[in-house]
């Protein structure tokens, strides 16, 4: 077997065989059926923002262990050094196409990209910035909902970043956000819906419980295909679905149509 051919990925739509490079070329997703893989900030970063001009802020929050759970700051540690993050979102200005905004990017590599105290602290701060400074807000969300370790003080972000995006919509400043695989409980509960415009990705599972939970709480089998970013469009959840190589034009339009401190 060549080096190629060992290192090819199958893809979990279309079953086809790609090497690594040519999934990266197409920002993650498969050559042959377009099926979306989870994705680092960083990466998105590259192909959202304009060359250079992304600057972090808030980069060095870590989170504490406000009910003193056992071994919760090994795990912490350990989601670190797994995803060269300090915890489950980055948070930055930057332009696209020359617009500047911010930019919020979680992922699911840091702790299934639970929303702890960090999280809601950085959300919170970005959705606030854009209020003060008069810049749109783009956030790309997956998350697999509240952070437990962290108690009441995780279920407290949902109302802290909800009370965020409030203070946006009232100055009148346009929030956008981009729905990723997955993007489920406290986040899609709190801040992730309360957007003026909500894309998603293909494929994107959106929802509050898995559908695992869901059918064993109800005893009935969901509908193929639910909560799924298209089922999600259907029933009016989603606003747009878009892939990723549509993105960048896309969100640079939706700035423009979308001027600041002119909401309806």
């Amino acid at each position: 077997m060549s080096d190629s051919q060992a290192k090819a990925v199958p893809c979990p739509s279309c079953g086809g065989l790609y090497d690594e490079a040519a999934i990266a070329a197409a920002l993650r997703t498969c050559p042959s059926c377009g099926y979306h893989y989870r994705m680092e900030p960083v990466d998105r970063i590259a192909y959202i923002a304009d060359q250079g001009s992304f600057k972090e802020f808030s980069a060095n929050l870590r989170s504490l262990n406000p009910i003193d759970l056992s071994g919760y700051e090994e795990k912490i540690t350990e989601a670190e050094a797994k995803a060269q993050m300090k915890d489950a979102i980055i948070t930055g200005t930057c332009t696209i196409e020359g617009k500047p905004l911010v930019l919020g990017l979680m992922s699911f590599n840091f702790m299934g990209g639970s929303m702890g105290s960090v999280v809601g602290e950085k959300v919170s701060r970005a959705l606030l910035k854009g209020a003060e400074e008069k810049l749109p807000v783009i956030i790309y969300t997956t998350s697999g909902g509240a952070r437990m370790q962290e108690g009441i003080f995780s279920l407290m972000q949902m109302a802290k970043t909800a009370s965020a995006a409030a203070e946006l919509d009232k100055e009148g400043i346009p929030f956008f956000v981009v729905l990723c695989d997955p993007t489920t409980g406290g986040v899609t509960a709190s801040f992730a819906m309360l957007a003026d415009i909500t894309l998603a990705e293909p494929g994107a599972l959106i929802g509050f419980a898995g559908p695992r939970v869901i059918e064993g709480t109800i005893r009935q089998t969901l509908p193929e295909g639910f909560q799924r970013a298209e089922f999600q469009q259907e029933k009016g959840f989603v606003d747009i679905i878009s892939p990723r190589k549509e993105q960048r034009m896309l969100l640079s339009r939706l700035i423009d149509f979308h001027p600041t401190g002119n909401k309806g």
